[in-house]
């Protein structure tokens, strides 16, 4: 591949789906995968990782397969063992740091829904109240039934906002628990202990 090649920065992006997740293993590939999978193969072979027996015996495979879960067997010693974003395999090779990133990363988005939470419901709500207040005498001031809305959801947002060390905590246990479910469930040819 030269450096000009979109696949020299992720070889796999060439492939229609990412081979490496599991839920994908059981997909028919494509056409596109079949040609991605030789394009990988011969640049291997024209850089000297591959000889010309192993090349064949790739090939001819990579040429019959059938499913995604056939292309990484196929490619896995040739490309560099960078998973994909949040594949449920790589939560057993994640140590504290990246643990603690991904807690935090959960923790924005949990934040960043209470605020859409507080701020969707309060303008379509004092919308509402504001075209029912308009009546044909001109503005009827009624009881403003929107702020119930907006204290319940207020409430949530500082909740969150003001719970961001406990959250980020939980978040780091549930991922400290996903691991260990990760690790407990036997691998693919493997029998449990």
């Amino acid at each position: 591949m030269t450096r000009d090649d979109p696949r020299a920065d992720d070889p796999w992006a060439g492939f229609t789906l990412d081979p490496r997740l599991p839920q994908h293993a059981v997909l028919r590939a494509t056409d596109r995968d079949r040609s991605a999978v030789l394009a990988l193969l011969s640049s291997a072979y024209a850089e000297g990782r591959l000889d010309r027996e192993e090349l064949d015996e790739r090939t001819s495979a990579a040429q019959t397969l059938k499913t995604y879960g056939q292309i990484a067997p196929l490619v896995h010693d040739l490309i560099p063992q960078v998973g994909p974003a949040a594949g449920p395999a790589d939560l057993t090779r994640w140590g504290p740091r990246e643990v603690a990133a991904e807690a935090r990363r959960r923790y924005d988005t949990e934040r960043r829904s209470a605020v859409l939470t507080f701020l969707g419901p309060t303008l379509i709500c004092w919308t509402i109240w504001t075209a029912i207040s308009l009546g044909p005498d001109g503005f009827e001031m009624s009881f403003p039934w929107p702020l119930i809305v907006m204290a319940a959801t207020l409430f949530h947002l500082v909740q969150v906002a003001v719970q961001r060390r406990e959250r980020i905590q939980h978040h780091v246990r549930a991922i400290e628990r996903q691991q260990a479910k990760a690790l407990r469930r036997p691998r693919r040819g493997q029998f449990p202990i």
